[in-house]
């Protein structure tokens, strides 16, 4: 059994690709590609986790787990209980602590582990690099700021006197800025639409994370062309293990 550690659009393509090449197959015997192109492993099937943290997630295809495990104890018996063959970490770039756990499980039980992450941003005139939200909330260049690093990261703001433009997927409980402005709303973003919403709202600051992708690359774009600053959140250290960008790469080290 494959367990992909998901919650992103990478996640589930690899559980799609994973499970129509097991289907293509017998799913059984050694480990490899077979002459039709299909993922030959030990047993089938995959089974993708989520954290949970969104009411109404894009479900992969195969079976899927909601819920944590109960840390790094928990994970490694979850691990050994089911049989889990290789563990794939295609979560968010900025959920460390799960990558963490993960990778400390794994070594536990011996089971192969790799992180699958979209490669970052390429660093722009205009950017400025910060090292966590808590720094970014301390270095703003603006009164009216376009918030887009997640519920979870509002109350590092909240001491803040800017006013907000905070997007999610999911209503924000407090503490969160005493001026604030919640627009609920999931992407994909288009250029033209992210323009016409910072000239609305009269922005004149954008604060993200390096999630990396596509779907965060509009309003990107967008600050870019109206020349608006941009404070961007690095991402967090990864633990020493082997890391792909593809979901192609993530197919080949399945199939060696």
């Amino acid at each position: 059994m494959i367990l992909i550690l998901g919650g992103t659009g990478e996640a589930r393509e690899l559980a799609s690709r994973v499970t129509g090449m097991l289907s293509a197959g017998d799913g059984k015997g050694a480990s490899g590609v077979g002459p039709a192109g299909a993922l030959r492993l030990p047993r089938g099937p995959v089974v993708s986790s989520l954290a949970g943290r969104v009411s109404n997630p894009a479900l992969p295809v195969g079976d899927v787990r909601i819920g944590g495990f109960g840390g790094v104890d928990g994970l490694a018996e979850w691990l050994r209980d089911n049989d889990i063959h290789a563990v794939i970490d295609a979560t968010h770039p900025f959920a460390r602590q799960i990558t963490s756990n993960a990778f400390e499980a794994c070594q536990r039980v011996g089971v192969p582990f790799l992180i699958l992450r979209r490669p970052g941003f390429t660093p722009q005139p205009g950017w400025f690099w910060v090292d966590s939200v808590a720094e970014a909330a301390r270095n703003l260049p603006g009164e009216r700021v376009f918030l887009t690093t997640g519920r979870q990261d509002l109350a590092e703001f909240a001491d803040c006197p800017q006013w907000f433009l905070a997007r999610m997927v999911e209503p924000p409980e407090p503490p969160m800025p005493h001026r604030i402005e919640v627009l609920l709303s999931r992407g994909p973003f288009t250029v033209d639409g992210e323009l016409e919403l910072m000239r609305s709202h009269r922005i004149d600051v954008l604060v993200t994370k390096d999630s990396g992708g596509s779907m965060t690359s509009a309003k990107l774009e967008a600050a870019r062309q109206l020349g608006i600053p941009v404070v961007i959140v690095r991402r967090p250290p990864l633990p020493p293990a082997q890391v792909v960008h593809t979901v192609e790469g993530a197919l080949g080290w399945l199939g060696r």
